[in-house]
């Protein structure tokens, strides 16, 4: 909730008063993390905190699965929910394993499955050339492009695991969402049609063709639309299943292809 007054000096205790009148629920915590600014840029980041911009943004980075992954002003932030869906794809892959994170944003999920799984090989891939560029900065092979329309012809038949965090809001929801998604984050990233599973179909049904057999895709729903996800896996041919993590409000369709 944005407040129109202005932050000045660099007083710990009048940051932390500033941030928790703008509605910053975790204002100690956020007046910790802005203090790591140089002093002279941090009253301007403060005003602008409290003019509504998203924490990560001012901050150049997401903490995501331990890791600071950079994060670019008008970049998808990843939630922590998202990892859920590393905790389940890692066990999957070994050393020499490849691996794809698409509709990868910041490149988060990819940097934390490097991070788990060491001698992985890893692709990204995303729409948006702002994603890209910052993924860039963490992951080795981001490919911009419409979902495995960016990913080159040699990859097919070779991925073993395929997470994706694709955008699941349906579009007349988009209005209902936080003013810091809303107004900082771009369309394409939440948008995910009439009922928030576009790209769930389009994703499962291209997905056979590009993983090696017995390849496991696994996609980010709600719990709310995962009975839709999971209908996309069945329609391509997968046996899919369902993954719940209530304390995170986290849930993940995950499917095998089949050998």
């Amino acid at each position: 909730m944005p407040c129109g007054r202005r932050a000045t000096g660099a007083d710990p205790v009048d940051i932390v008063s500033r941030l928790r009148a703008a509605g910053c629920v975790f204002a100690e915590e956020e007046a910790a993390l802005l203090s790591e600014a140089p002093a002279d840029a941090l009253d301007a980041l403060v005003e602008r905190r409290v003019a509504g911009e998203p924490l990560e943004h001012l901050l150049g980075w997401v903490l995501f699965d331990g890791l600071r992954v950079p994060l670019d002003p008008g970049v998808f932030i990843p939630r922590q929910r998202t990892e859920f869906l590393v905790e389940l794809a890692a066990p999957l892959l070994s050393a020499g394993s490849v691996a794809l994170d698409l509709c990868c944003g910041c490149g988060a999920v990819g940097a934390a499955l490097l991070a788990r799984v060491p001698g992985l090989v890893l692709h990204a891939a995303d729409i948006d050339p702002a994603a890209v560029a910052c993924a860039s900065r963490s992951l080795p092979d981001v490919h911009l492009g419409s979902l495995f329309d960016a990913l080159p012809d040699d990859l097919r038949g070779t991925l073993d695991v395929i997470a994706v965090n694709a955008p699941y809001v349906p579009t007349g929801s988009i209005a209902l969402m936080p003013r810091e998604a809303r107004d900082h984050e771009p369309l394409l990233a939440l948008d995910g049609g009439a009922d928030g599973v576009r790209y769930h179909r389009e994703i499962a049904e291209a997905a056979p063709r590009w993983l090696r057999p017995g390849g496991h895709l696994l996609i980010e729903t709600s719990q709310s639309q995962a009975p839709l996800t999971m209908a996309a896996f069945t329609a391509a041919g997968f046996a899919s299943r369902l993954h719940e993590d209530d304390d995170r409000y986290a849930t993940v369709v995950s499917g095998q292809l089949r050998s």
